[in-house]
């Protein structure tokens, strides 16, 4: 398995994306740390992971919170001895519409939440990690020249997000800790049913792609258990594109 025995952290567990990666981790062998603000979604989480003879524990964390971020990692390292992973999928709150039309503070909730969020959950690890040389923090977006008009301050986040993992992977490079985004360009999946214009939603996504078809839910868990594993030793300081040519680099 890819990451038998490592210990994993995923915050935003709670979430689609977040509970696929969750998932994936397991059945790779990881002991899997859900963390996220909903206690009974992480609680249903574990069980079923559990249930698939996976390991994992839930704990309610408040991923912008920097002393509830220290003490919940600590208590993580304190029981596990170590942390091996840490991936950041928690949701930014963004507002989605025309930068005329939207307000400051609008404009600026997914920017301050994703760049808050990871700065302090990448720390709370890292400390960790450059004691073993070792480690894996992995983001979720991706960047990049194309957007859509409409997004507020969302793209804008996630612009921010790369440039904060390009400082995060030359800093902790030297102590042996890889820094790694991955981008999808959309999940159809994540769109619940009987969102408004949900199907046009999801038949865009489909055509935007080369390949006629978008990533899926499994697709990010099982390459998130790969770029998490000793497998991708090498890559770091990079996005791993995942959106089936929707974005193209």
């Amino acid at each position: 398995m890819l990451l038998e025995n490592k210990v994993a952290v995923v915050y935003g567990a709670g979430g689609a994306i977040g509970g696929a990666v969750a998932r994936a981790f397991a059945r790779e062998g990881a002991h899997v740390h859900l963390a996220g603000r909903t206690g009974g979604k992480l609680d249903e989480l574990a069980d079923a992971i559990r249930a698939e003879h996976g390991v994992a524990e839930a704990g309610v964390v408040d991923a912008l919170d920097e002393q509830d971020v220290d003490a919940y990692v600590d208590g993580v390292v304190m029981r596990e001895g170590r942390i091996d992973v840490s991936f950041n999928l928690i949701g930014y709150g963004d507002v989605q519409r025309p930068l005329t039309e939207i307000s400051v503070n609008d404009f600026l909730q997914p920017i301050t939440t994703a760049t808050r969020s990871q700065f302090l959950t990448t720390r709370a690890a890292a400390r960790h990690m450059t004691a073993r040389g070792s480690g894996v923090i992995l983001t979720f977006g991706g960047s990049g020249p194309q957007t859509l008009p409409g997004l507020g301050g969302f793209k804008t986040a996630l612009d921010a997000l790369e440039g904060l993992r390009r400082q995060w992977a030359l800093e902790l490079g030297p102590f042996g800790i890889r820094v790694v985004t991955l981008k999808t360009g959309g999940i159809p999946e994540t769109l619940p049913e009987g969102f408004p214009g949900g199907e046009e939603i999801r038949a865009s996504l489909r055509q935007a792609t080369l390949l006629g078809r978008a990533a899926t839910l499994h697709d990010v868990g099982e390459t998130a258990a790969f770029v998490a594993s000793d497998k991708a030793r090498t890559l770091t300081s990079t996005e791993v594109n995942i959106s089936c040519g929707a974005i193209v680099d």
